[in-house]
């Protein structure tokens, strides 16, 4: 086993990685950026290496400062997780090269799979089922016009070089074909360099079913059973369970025997995944999956192979990596239960996905966080059949900040049942519980999806969230206001100190009547709860002293007791200031020791997608500074705190 490991990686896959080598005795180095100075995985590691600045092409992209960092802490090794480095091969031959190990397949066996067409021949060789289409070298229009022509309408163009989703064209009509190409050609080029492209006949109603293998440098190959990662969005995967719903032990064995024939085609060393496009107009049948592609790590989706396997599949990288042999034989692999994962990002569906960032306020995942004995990086077998097992893989908490220049996914709720209805009850009961404050979040999409009643019968397709992008993009119309009752509710609880504390609202010779003042999501909106009417219990969080984050369906509102005191120290020129809205700090023009003067600016916020400058309400000289550019922050956190001269 190795003694140490760098993790060229951040988040939340670095964090699972580094509690595996805990659990080992496997001393950790991470590698931050400037974003990521106070970044959990950073805290998590036995030693950290600033590699630097926070663009990833100058910090994670940078191979040969990794590797200098690995060398300068002397460690033994490199993990790159996924993303970034994970599948550049020539990374993975200047580790080698460096002295060091490389946790992953070789070098040949990335390239070999990482062009499409290359591994698609490969495959072919080896036995496995692909689609038809073309894979040449000619890449004229005239040849490209031709073989469309052969493979039939509609079709898709692929970028060989591919990933991502990138590079992908679909065509319906032979008119449209030249357009697409151009276009597919220039992202390609654009993304990979390499503007080659490939054709493929179109698969009109996909599932996108993959297989976990495993090999070993002594000849061992095996597989750990199929995962469904048909729910996506864009062909980015959202939702992903195993083992897949519905399938026959017979389609199981035939898709499993064909990765595992594939990975012993290429002498495949580590964790890896066959993709497979499957038919989704028939029934699951040994005719109706194509090889896709093959990925050369370990995937986003691995906790739900680790959850119905009993596996630790960072230590099996770790073994094989150190020469070992794989740690089971086939036979001794079992499959128990069903799991299901969701992809938990800082985006807002309602707003076409649009990304965000920021400090969290709250963060908190329901049942998720109550781990049990196979936490991530610590499996302990098989579970009871009646035992519903909760895990979270993530790397912030409640008051990191989440950077915005990196990939949005913050964390991964995980859950296993002893079915797929227990499954996928649990995980959406967890999200509905959740709360996620001062970001926005994809938690009640999630449990959208996972409500409606064509996923739950497993009917669901590649694109079935793009035909249903409305109905699950959008909260319920009333969210925002149940949230206002349940605070309303809270506040005007009567009080034990005698009737003039009572706020039940009597009033002499007229029906009682209460209402509220209160910002939701920094709309005023005045509040009459019915007392005769019991709130809905809704999980709920205090934020600051006047605000509170209430979550109804995944979908977090932020409830604010408008500060008239705050107000009206303002113009009488008092000593704070503080946030208007929640919003982002874009600029701070002084620093604790200046002298201020009245109406001089002393910072600007981003909130409503206008610029909001903060006047100083007297002269004075600021005392503290309670924020820094580039923060989100909450209604009425302060800014600017000033004293007297």
């Amino acid at each position: 086993m190795l003694n140490s490991l760098l993790i060229a990686n951040r988040g939340e896959i670095a964090c699972r990685i580094i509690e595996t080598c805990k659990r080992l005795g496997v001393r950790t180095v991470a590698v931050y950026s400037d974003a990521d100075v106070y970044a959990r995985h950073v805290a998590m590691a036995d030693e950290a290496v600033h590699i630097g600045a926070a663009p990833a092409t100058e910090s994670y992209l940078k191979g040969d400062r990794i590797i200098d960092a690995a060398k300068a802490a002397g460690a033994e090794a490199i993990h790159p997780g996924y993303g970034f480095l994970s599948e550049n091969a020539d990374f993975a031959d200047a580790v080698v090269k460096a002295g060091l190990i490389w946790v992953g397949p070789t070098a040949e066996t990335i390239r070999s799979m990482g062009l499409k067409d290359e591994a698609k021949r490969i495959a072919e060789e080896a036995g496995v089922p692909v689609l038809p289409g073309y894979r040449g070298e000619a890449q004229d229009a005239g040849t490209l016009e031709g073989e469309a022509e052969r493979i039939g309408y509609p079709l898709l163009i692929k970028a060989v070089a591919g990933g991502g989703g990138r590079g992908i064209r679909l065509v319906s009509r032979r008119e449209d074909l030249a357009g697409e190409l151009e276009s597919a050609v220039r992202e390609a080029k654009s993304s990979f360099g390499d503007g080659r492209v490939m054709l493929e006949k179109l698969v009109e109603r996909p599932r996108h079913i993959e297989v976990q293998v495993f090999g070993d440098s002594h000849g061992g190959a095996v597989h750990l059973y199929e995962r469904d990662c048909s729910l996506q969005r864009r062909r980015q995967k959202v939702v992903e369970e195993a083992p897949a719903p519905g399938m026959p032990e017979d389609v199981r064995a035939a898709m499993t025997g064909a990765a595992v024939s594939l990975a012993k085609a290429v002498g495949y060393q580590g964790a890896g995944t066959v993709e497979f496009i499957v038919d989704g107009t028939r029934p699951l049948a040994k005719d109706t999956f194509f090889f896709l592609e093959m990925n050369t790590r370990l995937q986003v989706e691995h906790p739900v192979t680790e959850l119905i396997t009993g596996t630790d599949l960072v230590e099996w990288q770790l073994r094989v990596a150190s020469g070992e042999k794989l740690p089971l034989e086939q036979g001794d692999i079992p499959l128990n239960g069903h799991a299901i994962e969701a992809r938990i990002c800082a985006e807002d569906p309602a707003d076409n996905f649009r990304p965000g960032a920021g400090r969290l306020y709250a963060f908190s995942l329901g049942d998720v966080e109550r781990l049990s004995e196979s936490s991530a990086g610590a499996p302990e077998g098989s579970l009871e059949d009646d035992l519903i097992l909760y895990r979270l893989d993530s790397g912030f908490g409640a008051g990191d900040t989440v950077p915005a220049v990196y990939d949005s996914m913050i964390a991964k709720a995980i859950v296993k049942g002893w079915d797929r209805e227990s499954a996928v009850d649990a995980l959406a009961d967890s999200l509905g519980e959740s709360i996620v404050a001062g970001i926005p979040s994809n938690i009640g999409f999630l449990k959208r999806c996972l409500d409606h009643p064509v996923f739950r019968s497993g009917e669901h397709h590649v694109n079935w969230i793009a035909d249903e992008i409305d109905a699950l993009t959008q909260p319920k119309l009333d969210t925002r206001e149940a949230a206002g009752r349940l605070v309303a509710h809270a506040l005007m609880r009567p009080g034990d100190d005698g009737p003039f504390d009572r706020r039940d609202g009597w009033r002499m010779n007229a029906p009682a009547r209460r209402s509220m003042r209160l910002k939701l999501d920094g709309e005023i909106a005045e509040i009459t709860p019915d007392p005769a009417e019991a709130p809905v219990i809704m999980p709920a969080v205090s934020i600051t002293d006047h605000s509170f984050a209430v979550g109804i369906d995944g979908d977090t509102v932020l409830v604010d007791i408008p500060d008239y005191e705050a107000e009206a120290e303002a113009i009488a020129g008092g000593d704070k200031v503080s946030a208007p809205m929640p919003g982002k700090v874009i600029d701070l023009r002084v620093q604790p020791g200046d002298e201020v003067s009245r109406d001089q600016t002393l910072a600007v916020m981003e909130a409503m997608k206008m610029e909001h400058s903060l006047k100083a309400p007297r002269d004075g000289v600021v005392k503290a500074v309670g924020a820094e550019v580039g923060e989100q922050v909450a209604e009425g956190v302060m800014l600017v705190e000033l004293e007297e001269i």
